[in-house]
């Protein structure tokens, strides 16, 4: 739990600060001392994620020492630390993924779907979901035999196996989610691929109109939501204003696409032995 509060505050905290060097960057005011400020050392910009990549090595080590006999109190400590080291460090994700600094453009986002994913997963573990929640069962703690072993490591081995077939369909958060909430795994193997996914390369460059459907399925679906997680991308970055119908229908156009064929189909349709896959539905 304090892990947790330490990552939103610290993540608050820190989109605060840089919001307002950012707006006062132009000024040639002289600042006064608790005026926040960038960091540097002879002419050298030192990112906040630099910060937060040594928290999270101290609180690592710290927990590997105190796993002998720590306590509450010290774990606690080093799970503040860990907190406030993976805050810095995935607000900044996106200029570790991209190796330069796109903060405030569009790859910039990257970081705030870093810290969207973090908050999500820490959240569902505070509120006592697990997702090896099949082993923590009055049947595994109760009987030792070789039946009821059997039954729960094969209900584990098919929730895995549901989980990686929602993955490999495209659907991120319904495979990470569904591993706390296992019925949505169910949901998510049995509906369409996003169109995108390698699910759909697989099973849906031959079926025009499958993909047709996940297509026209996949825009209808992904509209609020873009236009959601744009308004809180913009808000959390620093810019908050509701994205108007040009930028959502140009971000639909971004993220919806049909799955390329696999290198088989693609000869065999330059062929002419087999159709082309399917163009998006935009």
């Amino acid at each position: 739990m304090w892990c947790l509060i330490a990552f939103l505050v610290t993540f608050l905290v820190t989109r605060t600060i840089v919001r307002y060097i950012r707006a006062h960057a132009d000024s040639d005011a002289p600042k006064k001392w608790w005026q926040p400020r960038n960091i540097g050392s002879g002419g050298v910009h030192i990112h906040h994620m630099v910060i937060g990549i040594v928290l999270v090595m101290v609180s690592g080590v710290s927990m590997v020492t105190l796993g002998a006999n720590g306590g509450v109190r010290g774990f606690t400590a080093a799970a503040i630390l860990f907190g406030i080291g993976s805050a810095l460090v995935l607000d900044e994700f996106a200029l570790i993924l991209h190796l330069q600094d796109v903060y405030w453009s569009e790859d910039g986002r990257t970081s705030v779907d870093a810290v969207f994913a973090a908050v999500a997963v820490a959240g569902l573990l505070v509120l006592g979901f697990n997702p090896l929640s099949f082993f923590d069962i009055t049947i595994w703690r109760e009987d030792n035999s070789l039946a009821s072993r059997a039954l729960v490591i094969g209900v584990a081995v098919y929730t895995l196996a549901m989980a990686v077939i929602v993955l490999v369909k495209g659907k991120v958060w319904t495979g990470l989610i569904g591993m706390f909430l296992n019925p949505l795994l169910i949901i998510g193997a049995i509906r369409l691929s996003r169109p995108h996914a390698p699910w759909a390369r697989w099973r849906y460059t031959t079926r025009p109109k499958k993909m047709h459907r996940a297509l026209e399925r996949e825009r209808y679906m992904r509209r609020p939501v873009v236009q959601a997680k744009l308004w809180l991308q913009d808000a959390v970055a620093g810019m908050p204003h509701f994205p108007d119908d040009a930028t959502v229908d140009a971000q639909l156009d971004r993220e919806i696409h049909a799955a390329a064929p696999p290198p088989s189909l693609a000869i065999q349709a330059r062929d002419g032995r087999a159709e082309p896959a399917v163009q998006s539905a935009g």
